[in-house]
């Protein structure tokens, strides 16, 4: 082979070769750049996902009821928000331990600044509602306040805070769980390089307080509701009444089944009405008509006050006596009459939030 058949033999086998380093060159770049952005972008996330990790921790604590848990997850580390919760106090602890156990939640929407550091984090809580705890709760506790009271006996504040604790796990125990659901947004911020949630918000108090801040309070408010509705001194039902209404009213305390009627003289000689019912207990423990019933009277649509008879009852007397579950007595309550016209008699359980279990009836007075 001559000199030039030797030299156009080389170019064209080095041709190739220079091609396959070329692409091989390529192939090293693109592997570098994909691994680069792969990179970054798994950092990204990886980021990302941090304040997410910081709220669920937050949560739960929440459901744990770690105060100090859920305090070095604020960036303010306050938690003033609960001064006035009772979800801190060790009487209630137990109680309020069972309902947030039943918390879940679900996260939704991320919002996340990797240059400035903050981040917000949407929840969808599923919690419990107490309303019909709280309700049923503080109904038994003032039957059983005025029983006590009634009795002689005085309890100091812890032997009440405790009467209170132990009726709400009981009754957290009895009545069916309802639950309610809401969707809080929490801010949160990068320092030292551990995401925080900003600050313990209202609506977290009010989740793990199960819609309800203070026992206290809500007794004060149906206590001062029940006598914003006493002084009123008439009834939009007592109108309703018909002729075929009978009073006969069946709960799961009590039941109770209008007898007679009779009028008579107050002790001041001023007429009255003395109604006339058997009482039977149908709860677990003694207790009578005075703690179970709320027995009122209308004319003209006004409620008449409580009367004294001149003359003395057993029936009077068995009002305020306790007897024993399933056991019935034969009770008397007496009211003023303002005229002769018809009176209006209407019963439902005392202390409760169930207006609408009541029963009714027109009595003539003449």
């Amino acid at each position: 082979m001559d000199t030039n058949n030797q030299e156009v033999y080389e170019e064209q086998s080095a041709a190739p070769r220079r091609k396959k380093k070329k692409k091989k060159g390529w192939i090293i770049f693109l592997i570098i750049l994909i691994l680069a952005v792969a990179g970054g972008t798994g950092f990204y996330f990886m980021q990302r996902q941090k304040p997410i990790s910081a709220t669920e921790d937050f949560l739960e604590n929440m459901r744990a009821m770690n105060f100090d848990g859920m305090k070095n997850l604020l960036q303010s580390n306050d938690m003033s928000a609960l001064d006035n919760a009772d979800i801190t106090s060790d009487a209630y602890s137990s109680f309020f331990k069972k309902i947030n156990e039943k918390m879940t939640y679900k996260i939704g929407k991320t919002n996340f600044h990797i240059q400035n550091g903050t981040a917000s984090v949407t929840v969808h809580i599923n919690y419990i509602d107490g309303a019909d705890i709280y309700k049923e709760t503080i109904s038994e506790f003032l039957k059983q306040i005025v029983s006590t009271a009634f009795s002689g006996t005085t309890l100091t504040e812890e032997e009440t805070q405790q009467k209170l604790a132990s009726l709400l796990e009981e009754k957290s125990g009895s009545v069916e769980d309802k639950f309610t659901s809401i969707d809080i947004t929490y801010p949160l911020i990068e320092a030292d390089g551990k995401w925080k949630i900003v600050s313990l918000d209202d609506e977290t108090v009010k989740i793990m307080s199960a819609n309800f801040k203070s026992v206290e309070e809500e007794i004060n408010n149906s206590l001062n509701n029940m006598d914003s509705e006493d002084s009123s001194g008439s009834s939009s039902n007592a109108s309703e009444a018909s002729a075929d209404d009978t009073l006969n009213l069946t709960t799961e305390k009590f039941t109770i089944k209008y007898t007679k009627h009779t009028i008579t003289k107050d002790f001041a000689g001023n007429p009255c009405i003395m109604v006339y019912y058997d009482y039977t207990n149908n709860s677990s423990s003694a207790s009578s008509a005075m703690v179970d019933v709320s027995l009122k009277a209308y004319q003209h649509g006004e409620s008449c006050e409580a009367a004294i008879p001149e003359n003395n009852d057993d029936a009077i007397d068995h009002f305020t006596a306790e007897i024993q579950p399933g056991q019935t007595v034969n009770v008397c309550q007496a009211f003023t009459l303002t005229d002769e016209s018809d009176v209006t008699v209407q019963a439902q359980e005392a202390f409760s939030f169930d207006e609408d279990a009541n029963a009714r009836q027109i009595l003539k007075v003449k």
